[in-house]
């Protein structure tokens, strides 16, 4: 099938880059066989939305496609849009899953926020252990207060998701942007391509720096950076519909252009 969400055509960048991605008509199958535990590497997408009388199907498929505990812990669906109609999600909600609910932004070009800050220096992050080693440390301070997991596990699934990053980086796809104040990363976010879109990634800023412009300062930059340096098209960014920092991306040219919604079940022992 051919996917026309701007959200999932950009997933994809990095799920092809560690992964499976294949087309089986009715559904895209993406598969990670190292990280059975990566979400958004171990998924379906369907070409509609869930019907009523579709969960013991999809279960059905999922446990076929990708797999079964005790090596595939969690279940998630997603659906390719725009949608033929409403999702029918409550049995799945009745089933354990939880809804979660993104709008897909986009721009041909960014523009400066009204108030940018001005006393950060903006950068591409070097290619050394030091430098990624404090672009992880920066994300897990950022951590937001509303995640179940661990300190602990937290910097486990960023450390692995940064390898990720750097190998992409290296490969040329992309670039690791950071916003520095007095030498101290404060703020900072990716941008990877596929030659005609690309995709921000993990935009976090620490604690002590938020509320001072670091934010869209920095997407701004990097937007402009990358499609200069990478030759992309169209910028695309995912952001938790029911959360401010949309706003922060509206503020630099970044207009919603879709709405995403999964459903995903968390490991039972979760």
């Amino acid at each position: 099938m051919h996917l026309q969400s701007l959200g999932y055509r950009t997933d994809l960048i990095f799920a092809r880059f560690q992964g499976i991605v294949e087309d089986l008509g009715d559904v895209v199958r993406v598969t990670n066989p190292d990280n059975p535990t990566h979400y958004f590497g171990n998924f379906l997408i369907f070409d509609s939305p869930s019907k009523p009388g579709d969960l013991p199907e999809w279960e059905a498929r999922f446990a076929e496609l990708i797999g079964t505990p005790p090596t595939v812990r969690h279940t998630l669906f997603g659906w390719d849009v725009p949608p033929r109609g409403e999702a029918h999600v409550q049995p799945f909600l009745d089933a354990g899953y939880v809804l979660e609910e993104n709008v897909i932004m986009s721009a041909a070009a960014l523009h400066a926020p009204a108030r940018p800050n001005r006393e950060a220096e903006l950068r591409v992050i070097e290619n050394t252990d030091e430098a990624w080693a404090a672009v992880v440390d920066q994300q897990v301070a950022g951590r937001e207060a509303h995640l179940n997991e661990s300190e602990a596990s937290y910097r486990t699934f960023k450390e692995g998701q940064f390898r990720r990053y750097r190998a992409m980086a290296k490969a040329g796809l992309g670039f690791w942007y950071g916003a520095f104040v007095d030498d101290v990363l404060a703020a900072d976010l990716g941008v990877f391509t596929d030659g005609t879109l690309a995709r921000f990634q993990s935009v976090g800023t620490h604690p002590d720096y938020r509320r001072q412009g670091l934010c869209g300062t920095l997407t701004h930059f990097a937007g402009t950076h990358a499609q200069q340096a990478l030759g992309a098209g169209e910028l695309v960014i995912v952001a938790d519909d029911h959360y401010f920092a949309k706003d922060i991306y509206a503020s630099v040219g970044l207009c919603p252009r879709e709405r995403q919604q999964l459903l995903l079940r968390h490991p039972r022992e979760a």
